[in-house]
């Protein structure tokens, strides 16, 4: 069941197979429902997410009432609000499954003894979360230094699997415009 996880923790650190027996007794399997909710605003996160099957998206209703996603995570991604898990503190986002997806769920009340048991978890999840801040501030020095139609392109580039799988509308709310602004550039690409 946790095997695409494993693979994952292996592509980083070595996993011997009494750690990954020490790993899956500690984590929790779930399975989501499209559009069901992994997390929603105002709870407190307790745990850590990998996604071992579907797409979800990270997002905060703005004041007005907009929808602004922030992230969203395949098949071997991590998806989770750090700051509401670190400081267990109520999370202002939601994450959301996209279409039907399955979770490995690594709970903060078990994570250091975890990591205490296997050593090398604790220095994946380091790189993990360090590669996760990098794309975060990646992506803000994209925000800030290409047009809209520029992030596009090399959103569209970097991450083919997020546009064939994510609606346009959801693509446009995470690169910070409209759908009809996603539908415009298209339009002009398909013209070439």
């Amino acid at each position: 069941m946790y095997e695409s996880l494993f693979a994952h923790i292996r592509k980083f650190v070595p996993l011997s197979r009494e750690e990954e027996n020490i790993l899956h007794s500690a984590l929790r399997h779930k399975k989501l429902r499209k559009k069901e909710f992994l997390l929603k605003e105002r709870e407190t996160c307790t745990a850590n997410h990998f996604v071992l099957k579907g797409c979800f998206r990270m997002y905060f209703i703005q004041e007005n009432g907009v929808e602004q996603i922030v992230q969203f995570a395949i098949e071997n991604w991590w998806i989770t609000d750090f700051q509401s898990l670190d400081w267990q503190q109520p999370s202002r986002f939601h994450i959301q499954a996209i279409e039907p997806s399955e979770v490995a769920i690594l709970d903060r009340r078990v994570m250091d003894e975890v990591c205490d048991q296997v050593p090398v978890l604790d220095r994946y999840l380091r790189l993990i979360v360090q590669r996760a801040f990098a794309a975060s501030q990646q992506n803000l020095l994209f925000i800030y230094t290409f047009s809209g139609e520029e992030r596009y392109h090399h959103f569209s580039a970097a991450f083919p699997d997020f546009v064939q799988r994510v609606p346009q509308y959801m693509v446009a709310s995470y690169l910070g415009f409209t759908p009809e602004f996603v539908s415009k550039i298209k339009g002009r690409r398909g013209m070439r």
